[in-house]
């Protein structure tokens, strides 16, 4: 089965994630009980709100697309996806980010087709802002206060600077990701949560996100739609597109790149 990333597709993952994102900062503002899961990372009822939110608007709009969605995983409601389009859902990326406080969390949502992540909106509640990507293109969108979209924005990458700059995960660098930094001389760097990054790089202000600690397909899913559609690659660390679909779900090490200088071209960085 073959699914086109429509623009009443989009307007439905649109109005999912913004719904979300509203029963997101509810408990934000109320605050939440941190509870763990088998693997001990972090959940809260927000996370299990959204998510119940998200399925509810897919299976009644698209209910013969399975959704791989991460808190279903984590319970062991895992639909077998075939070799058909299929969802991938984090409710809540950035959980540490959500119960620090710090705002730098968001709702991701993409639909995968032949490995590839073809459309997918990546909503952070407290920034106010989201990016839509399908396969007609990329928005920013500024979200209004009544959680309705108050603007759109069409985005790209911009070309890579002489010095790039590098984001590194908020809550979970790691050594050999600050290695690779090293590695290729890239001194400028920000400190960003979440699929923000994917985001961040999407509309021209950062160059490289590298990532070289363990992550799901539902973390980077949206995120990686995102920055495709606006004109950058996410690959693994020999240079190959990043798929989807995978026994398990985990991502191996990849790179987040808007427009490429040559010089920072992966080679082998394992």
């Amino acid at each position: 089965m073959t699914t086109r990333a429509t623009r009443e597709m989009m307007e439905v993952l649109e109005r999912a994630a913004l719904e979300a994102g509203q029963a997101i900062l509810k408990v934000y503002a109320e605050g939440a009980e941190v509870m763990l899961k088998a693997d001990c990372s972090p959940v809260t009822r927000a996370d299990q709100e959204a998510e119940i939110i998200i399925l509810e608007h897919l299976a009644r709009a698209f209910p013969d697309i399975p959704v791989i969605a991460e808190e279903s995983v984590a319970v062991g409601r895992v639909p077998e996806i075939g070799n058909g389009p299929f969802f991938l859902v984090d409710p809540l990326d950035g959980t540490k980010e959500f119960i620090a406080r710090n705002g730098d969390f968001t709702v991701n949502i993409a639909l995968v087709e032949g490995g590839a992540p073809v459309a997918g909106i990546v909503y952070a509640p407290v920034c106010h802002l989201a990016y839509s990507a399908s396969k007609s293109g990329v928005e920013k969108l500024t979200v209004a206060a009544d959680f309705t979209i108050a603007a759109r924005q069409t985005i790209a990458v911009r070309p890579c600077p002489a010095d790039p700059v590098a984001l590194v995960s908020r809550s979970h660098n790691s050594p050999e990701t600050l290695a690779y930094l090293e590695r290729e001389g890239i001194l400028e760097r920000r400190i960003v949560g979440s699929s923000l990054k994917f985001g961040l790089i999407a509309e021209g202000g950062a160059d490289i996100y590298p990532r070289f600690s363990r992550t799901m397909e539902w973390d980077t899913a949206a995120g990686d739609a995102v920055l495709r559609a606006a004109g950058g690659q996410v690959t693994d660390a020999q240079g190959a597109p990043l798929t989807y679909g995978k026994s398990g779900f985990e991502n191996p090490s990849f790179i987040a790149f808007g427009e490429r200088a040559s010089a920072h071209q992966p080679e082998g960085h394992a």
